[in-house]
């Protein structure tokens, strides 16, 4: 009787040993596979960053009204009469792609403007809004060329 409670005993002491390494085992494969996902933990961060971050920072600042080739680089509108009245008025609640691909003539633009107006809580524009429409209509009117050509010489073929 007495060997068969130092057999239990030598078991359980076996079992835990086990469970003990197991364990082990278990926190340093998780250990490896954090650090494989994370190689840049234990990394210092260096103050380049934060001076190049600065730079970019500044050189926007600098840019913010630049004109290139005609063109305002923040927007994407023609540099023309007009510009800056459209910039203020017009990229404070939209971006400028949706004046740029909204051709339009006057009429468009002034039901477009009065519509935003009633709408979307557009301020009143006053002696502004003949700028803006005129800038408009001169720098982007309606195109007579649709989304596409016309197919033409296709070669059609039955899907089987």
């Amino acid at each position: 009787m007495e060997d068969h409670k130092k057999f239990k005993l030598l078991v359980k002491a076996i079992y835990r040993l086990l469970l003990s390494i197991f364990g082990l085992f278990a926190i340093t494969a998780f250990t490896l596979l954090f650090l494989m996902f994370n190689p840049d933990l234990f990394k210092k961060s260096e103050p380049k960053v934060v001076e190049e971050i600065a730079a970019v920072t500044v050189a926007q600042e600098e840019d913010f009204d630049k004109i290139e080739n005609g063109i305002h680089v923040r927007t994407g509108l023609v540099d023309a009469e007009g510009l800056m009245t459209v910039v203020n008025n017009c990229t404070n609640c939209h971006s400028a792609k949706l004046v740029t691909q909204n051709r339009m003539n006057k009429e468009r633009w002034i039901s477009t403007i009065r519509w935003m107006q009633s709408t979307q809580n557009l301020w009143d524009l006053g002696p502004n809004e003949d700028v803006i429409v005129n800038y408009l209509v001169t720098n982007y009117p309606p195109t007579q060329k649709g989304r596409r050509e016309i197919l033409k010489d296709i070669q059609w073929y039955t899907l089987k």
